[in-house]
């Protein structure tokens, strides 16, 4: 039965699970509460993210999952263990295949890490597949013809460029920045500008808002509230898109060089490829408005968003999951 396996993007921000055939099943924050005093888990994805910035000492609100990578092994494998049994009855007692996505430039003992908790919270075989690829796939793009396909993953840990040909990646390059990234440099700025303190929550909501990667003429305005720097008091302001823009310009300088290492290491016939099907772009930190625009004037070359962007990686997964035999020799690392 297909739902015996289980696709997963294990991401910094988000986890997503789909089922081959039933598509995604779980799209929760990837955020555990955990008690202080006995390190129980007290709530897992929306729930714990709720609490963020808002419980006392005895809790403590964590992301498990840091740049892409596990940071809390323990805490990883209970949130896994969480999604598992909310879709236990999609596949019974019988103990998931899962195929998780991971950043391509992660080391051996990442890797390792990451298989090992899914196995300790119920997964029978793990298996990973590379993020480029699998948002690849996702994107719809053919990549096992003999032609070079450029991809960027902005995740909320991690941005992986890379390009694709014959089933694999032939360059690549991991920068370990994303949304997270750029949800701090919205608050640093508003801090500096504004003389306002604002947590990650409200920096998310300015950023899905209003958010733009370029300076617009007309510019949209929301009202934020903070606790002021100088008083300690609460305070209601308003900040502007081009503040967001001007935030997040260093953010896309690192992912920008990331991309133009790629593009110098890239063969000559597949420079051409790019050149002419373009870029695309996928993650949730691809979103932004005008990111897109950015990227394609910076390097000339075309570039364009994926449909559904933030779900790219894990139907891709699912895409490599329902068709195991055929990806698992050159995308897949295997448990």
């Amino acid at each position: 039965m297909l739902a015996r396996r289980l696709a997963i993007d294990l991401g910094t921000t988000n986890t997503l699970i789909a089922v081959p055939g039933r598509g995604v099943v779980v799209n929760e924050p990837s955020v555990v509460a955990v008690s202080a005093d006995n390190n129980k888990i007290i709530a897992v994805g929306k729930d714990a993210q709720e609490m963020l910035g808002k419980t006392p000492d005895s809790i403590v609100a964590v992301n498990p999952i840091k740049d892409g990578v596990i940071a809390s092994y323990r805490v990883t494998e209970g949130m896994l263990r969480y999604f598992f049994d909310q879709i236990s009855g999609i596949f019974s007692f019988v103990r998931p295949e899962v195929i998780i996505a991971v950043p391509a430039g992660i080391t051996s003992t990442e890797r390792r890490a990451v298989v090992d908790a899914a196995v300790s919270a119920g997964a029978k075989q793990a298996y990973i597949i590379k993020e480029p690829v699998a948002a690849a796939l996702g994107a719809g793009i053919p990549i096992g013809a003999a032609s070079g396909h450029m991809i960027i993953d902005i995740g909320g840990g991690t941005t992986e460029v890379a390009v694709i040909s014959l089933g694999d990646i032939v360059v690549s390059e991991s920068a370990r920045i994303g949304g997270e990234e750029m949800d701090q440099a919205i608050i640093d700025y508003i801090r500096k500008k504004y003389k306002l303190i604002i947590g990650p929550k409200t920096a998310q909501k300015i950023k899905h808002k209003i958010g733009t990667a370029l300076p617009l003429k007309k510019e949209k305005t929301l009202e934020i509230s903070g606790s002021n720097t100088v008083s300690n008091l609460p305070e209601t302001l308003y900040v502007s898109s081009n503040d967001v823009s001007a935030a997040v310009s260093d953010v896309f300088k690192k992912i920008i060089a990331a991309v133009k290492s790629v593009l110098q290491q890239t063969p000559p016939e597949l420079s051409a490829d790019v050149i002419d099907k373009g870029m695309v772009m996928t993650g949730g930190g691809s979103l932004l408005k005008h990111s897109d625009e950015l990227l394609s004037k910076i390097t000339g070359i075309p570039c364009q968003v994926a449909e559904e962007a933030i779900l790219c990686v894990v139907r891709g997964a699912e895409i490599a999951l329902d068709r195991l035999d055929d990806f698992k020799e050159k995308v897949l690392w295997l448990k």
